[in-house]
This record gives structure tokens, C-alpha cells and sequence, in this order.
């Protein structure tokens, strides 16, 4: 895989659920940390998505904030 973005996070697919129009994913990128995207059926579909295969989530912004409490 190529790609442009900078934020490319391995993860595993911890759980999806399938909607009328989209799909929610849940990437596990470490223990205890995920990651949830939601993106089109057809694209869920596409990707062959299903739990405990390997995925990246791609994240792909002009900005990050940084901020404390």
C-alpha cells in the first residue's frame, strides 16, 4: 500500500455494524486503543471488512489540536 496521508494507523477490526447506508468500524491500533470510522456500506463491502482481520485507519486532516486540562 502507498499513500500520501501521514497518519496511517495498523490496527485489528474489533467490530462492525452494518447499516441501512453506512458501517461502523472499530479498529483495535493497541491494547485498549481504537479507532472508530464510519464509511459507506459499499465501502465496507468492498474491503472484504470482517472482525480480527488487519486494517489501517487513515487519517487524513489539515490540523491537529493539541489540548490539556
Amino acid at each position: 500500500m502507498q499513500i500520501s496521508a501521514r497518519n496511517a494507523l495498523k490496527g485489528t477490526v474489533k467490530s462492525i455494524e452494518v447499516g441501512a447506508v453506512n458501517t461502523e468500524v472499530v479498529l483495535e491500533i493497541g491494547a485498549g486503543v481504537e479507532v472508530t470510522s464510519i464509511i459507506t456500506k459499499a465501502s465496507a463491502e468492498t474491503l472484504g471488512l470482517s472482525v480480527g482481520k488487519q486494517a489501517y485507519a487513515v487519517i487524513k486532516a489539515s490540523d491537529v489540536i493539541v489540548a490539556i486540562d
